[in-house]
């Protein structure tokens, strides 16, 4: 098993180099705009776990998804030529809907300024309001 240094330096070069050949060498439309946000691979390395989003491509996770996992024997394949393994992880794809969160909740917090400020408030309970905001809209 590698050290957690090595691990690490390993998923790095695993995201770098998938996100090389998204976006150069693979040729399906449905991954035009897909870019990995994490790549985490366990310590007997036997699976990377890569997960990816795409802006504004939300409606279409299952299609990017196929096509990530059609692309996985190519991908796999550039991977062992540039990343030194004795054996290569097997890819597993995964949606990170992270991004999509963060711009929810930047909304929200732009939403709640604009509030306060219409009724001359300081922002000071931000976070509370925040909290109100995801409550009540259930996310």
């Amino acid at each position: 098993m590698p050290s957690e240094i090595r691990l690490k330096r390993i998923q790095d070069q695993i995201k770098r180099v998938i996100t090389e050949i998204l976006e150069g060498r693979v040729n399906d439309p449905r991954l035009a705009s897909v870019y990995v946000t994490d790549v985490s691979v366990d310590r007997e390395l036997d699976y990377a776990n890569i997960y990816v989003s795409a802006l504004g491509k939300e409606d279409q996770v299952e299609e990017i998804l196929e096509g990530l996992e059609n692309a996985s024997g190519f991908m796999r394949f550039n991977l062992s030529q540039e990343v030194k393994l004795r054996a290569m992880p097997k890819l597993r794809f995964y949606w990170d809907d992270t991004p999509e969160r963060a711009d929810r909740i930047e909304s929200l917090l732009e939403e709640i300024r604009k509030e306060r400020a219409a009724r001359g408030e300081d922002e000071f309970d931000i976070a509370e309001d925040v909290e109100e905001g995801l409550d009540d809209e259930g996310n």
